[in-house]
């Protein structure tokens, strides 16, 4: 019964924490696709830096999104730990 609460645990925080580092990677996706396409159209790439591999950002961010709600709906989180069924009570 402990190592079943355990992994209800495990999986609803690993789940929460899943959520908003895909968020986040996503966010930086956008911005460095933002400052790629703005150097590209003002031809000013020799002063704005690479941004880098943006679409693996994104890719990789939207990975852990899908992960992360996956983790927490498995998990039951809404509704918090799955309790115990009530035994069938005698009429």
């Amino acid at each position: 019964m402990a190592a079943q609460k355990i992994r209800w645990y495990a999986k609803a925080q690993l789940g929460v924490l899943m959520l908003p580092a895909g968020l986040c990677l996503f966010g930086e996706a956008v911005i460095r696709k933002g400052i790629q396409t703005l150097a590209a159209s003002a031809k000013t790439v020799d002063t704005i830096a690479d941004p880098g591999p943006w679409f693996w950002y994104g890719t990789f961010g939207l990975i852990l999104i899908n992960a992360g709600v996956g983790l927490m709906i498995e998990s039951g989180l809404l509704r918090g730990y799955p309790r115990q069924p009530r035994p069938e009570q005698p009429n």
